[in-house]
């Protein structure tokens, strides 16, 4: 088997008292689309933060392309280089435009060429379907479209992987479509994505594989027709007809 780009081995991780994290491990290969559902405070998005070297557990170990993110030295850079992240709230600096969001993290962090940095921000914007809105500051835009800002601009740091992490929370119903469309067609050009998500529907149709959660422990995964078809865990079970 090849090495897994992400990988994720015995990972604890507290707050104070309550432990979020209880020994998590799982791998992801290059390519691939790993789904994790769960309730509210089961640990997934804290998983994610740890995987973007936000947070920082207590033990165990995390890999991604090769870097190790828990290594005392880690060099934030060369990871954010590797890792894009979207989170539920887009974060947009309001006064810059669009175009200027996507293209600053490249000119003004990995200090690359402005033209072609611009060159590949609009050709992203493109991408994620709003050509026309360059030159929109994020108050102009709809909460579908911001997110879509959002996205184009961590995929302007060319990552090798993806994570999302309910990037549809916050938004209404009609714009939640748009947003999926945008993760579905980089998924469908092989780009690893890793995301926490309350989308039953997109998980089954999207996802390689689906992790379920549940206080700080992977309870069940498998691929989704499996495990959305035959989950074999009670707690599974039960999490799948409140939710479907």
């Amino acid at each position: 088997m090849d090495t897994p780009l992400v990988s994720i081995q015995a990972v604890h991780k507290r707050f104070g008292d309550l432990e979020v994290l209880r020994g998590v491990s799982l791998d992801v290969a290059r390519g691939e689309v790993i789904c994790i559902i769960g309730p509210s405070g089961s640990g997934k998005s804290t998983l994610l933060r740890c995987v973007n070297a936000l947070v920082r557990p207590e033990s165990g170990r995390i890999t991604v392309a090769g870097i190790d993110v828990t290594a005392a030295k880690l060099d934030p850079i060369a990871l954010r280089r590797r890792v894009g992240m979207v989170f539920q709230q887009y974060n947009l600096f309001p006064h810059r435009t669009a175009l200027q969001n996507v293209m600053m993290a490249p000119v003004s962090v990995l200090k690359q060429d402005k033209r072609e940095v611009e060159a590949r921000a609009r050709a992203l914007m493109a991408k994620v379907r709003l050509q026309g809105k360059e030159g929109a500051y994020p108050g102009e835009l709809s909460g579908g479209q911001q997110q879509r800002v959002a996205i184009a601009r961590s995929l302007c740091m060319q990552p090798d992987v993806m994570l999302f992490d309910e990037v549809t929370a916050a938004l209404d119903p009609e714009t939640v479509k748009e947003v999926l469309v945008t993760i579905r067609d980089l998924a469908e050009e092989g780009m690893t994505c890793l995301l926490v998500t309350h989308e039953m529907g997109f998980a089954r149709d999207l996802a390689d594989h689906v992790y379920f959660t549940d206080r700080g422990v992977i309870v069940e995964h498998a691929p989704p027709a499996e495990f959305f078809g035959n989950p074999k865990d009670a707690r599974t079970r039960e999490f799948l007809g409140q939710v479907l």
